[in-house]
């Protein structure tokens, strides 16, 4: 539950963040922009936290239930219709979609690849959205058809191109990409929804492949299963309520996935903290235990300044890690929020001296800037900041906030039998996935309206 001291706050970060899937937004099909720079396609990642958003602002009174309906049954719609098929201009292909879309013809944008892991993040919205819209009207009923005969349609077996992990995508240009799921990463929620479909569902050595490569670290005294940007221990939990879960990795180790990201964070402020490459920090404080948040963002470069006598090499958009790197002092408000519900006690205070020092800011129309670094000469102590919002910054900040606030995502998703179905395959046990195995399994809107319950395979 949030502290009574922070609910302002919490409601201004959620609030401004939701802007971003009101008004950046096609109303016609539901498309939303990746990010707010002119001209940018629509991501359908993005779209899949845009679906799961709109719940938390009926719930929060940011949008009335027959708009978020409205805008759910559009998009949902539009991807039902759009065309399928090997053809380079077409939506989708197998049930998967073009990770870019052109914003008003909804169509392939530029080379895109056909991406499996957000194709996965926009079918997990989808089915938050057919378990939250649960009522006994045209519209909802209409929600959750679409919702699942969409999950349905993809063919997960198609996507591991005769071996046991899943590719990173497809083109039709040249067919399958040479990269695949494997280790540590944000496919975890992907191979869960992957073995629970009841039509094409991954070979259940798919999961085992998938973790046999996973990084167990001592980073600062903390154990951990090891990945550097911060939005790899958030994603999947974006939908997925691991505490109290364990599969078999998690149990040989004694922790769950939840503690896991816990420790995490944890190690991004102590990085922080230690600060070994010696950037700046706003406060004009090179130790800082608030000024954290390492990720994929957008950065100043590329290019190479001397600063303070230092050559330093900076990015533009990169994946960046603790404590391993890349680093180049950027630093992205919004992963520090999004990873609220693993460790309130540090994240909090961390929002709310960022916020101190202008992250939040009148000129930026969602709130927290996407991304600054101090490091890097600019205007204000902020020094380089991003001008644009990215839809996969803004949706886990609304989403994880909302998740430690209430648990709403992870209460609706808790009833999914597809994602119950593939955490039991994965072999996942304990916790709430005992105790509520029987209600999510006779769940009447989840399972007989809409929603179908999947035998075990």
């Amino acid at each position: 539950m949030a502290q009574p001291l922070y609910d302002d706050m919490l409601d201004s970060l959620q609030r401004d963040a939701f802007g971003y899937f009101v008004n950046e937004v096609n109303p016609a099909n539901g498309l939303v922009k990746d990010c707010t720079r002119p001209g940018f396609p629509s991501s359908i990642a993005a779209v899949g936290l845009a679906l799961a958003a709109y719940p938390v602002g009926v719930e929060r009174g940011l949008l009335k239930r027959t708009a978020a309906v409205s805008r759910t049954l559009t998009t949902l719609r539009f991807f039902w219709n759009s065309p399928q098929g090997p053809e380079s201009d077409a939506t989708g292909h197998m049930g998967f979609y073009y990770h870019f879309l052109d914003m008003e013809t909804g169509r392939r944008a530029g080379d895109c690849e056909l991406s499996t892991i957000d194709t996965t993040i926009l079918l997990a919205g989808a089915l938050a959205a057919a378990l939250y819209f649960d009522r006994d009207v045209g519209e909802e009923r209409e929600v959750r058809e679409l919702a699942d005969t969409l999950y349905c349609r993809t063919d997960w077996k198609w996507a591991q191109n005769g071996e046991s992990t899943v590719t990173h995508g497809w083109k039709p240009e040249g067919g399958f990409l040479p990269y695949r799921w494997r280790g540590y990463d944000e496919a975890t929620i992907l191979y869960l929804l992957g073995l629970g479909s009841p039509t094409h569902p991954l070979c259940v050595e798919s999961y085992m492949a998938y973790t046999s490569t996973y990084s167990w670290k001592n980073i600062y005294d903390y154990e951990f299963l090891y990945a550097g940007p911060l939005f790899i221990h958030q994603y999947s939990h974006v939908w997925i309520d691991f505490r109290g879960i364990q599969d078999e990795y998690m149990r040989a180790k004694g922790i769950d996935y939840f503690e896991n990201s816990k420790r995490a964070t944890h190690v991004q402020q102590e990085y922080a903290i230690r600060n070994p490459l010696q950037f700046r920090r706003s406060c004009g404080c090179h130790q800082c235990e608030c000024c954290w948040g390492i990720t994929a963002s957008d950065g100043p470069g590329p290019t190479t300044l001397i600063i303070d006598g230092i050559e330093r090499r900076f990015f533009d958009y990169l994946g960046r890690g603790a404590p391993y790197g890349p680093d180049d002092g950027t630093i992205a408000p919004w992963a520090s929020a999004a990873s609220l519900p693993f460790a309130p006690e540090i994240v909090l205070p961390t929002i709310e001296h960022m916020v101190q020092l202008g992250v939040k800011q009148t000129s930026c129309r969602y709130g927290l800037v996407g991304s600054f670094n101090a490091t890097f000469p600019g205007p204000t102590p902020l020094g380089w900041v991003s001008p644009w919002n990215y839809g996969l910054n803004q949706g886990p900040l609304v989403l994880m906030v909302e998740n430690y606030r209430s648990g709403l995502i992870w209460s609706l998703m808790r009833r999914c039998p597809y994602l119950i179905a593939g955490l039991e395959r994965a072999g996942f046990s304990g916790g709430w996935l005992e105790s509520d195995r029987a209600t999510s399994r006779s769940e009447p809107t989840a399972a007989s309206d809409g929603l179908h319950v999947p035998d075990r395979p």
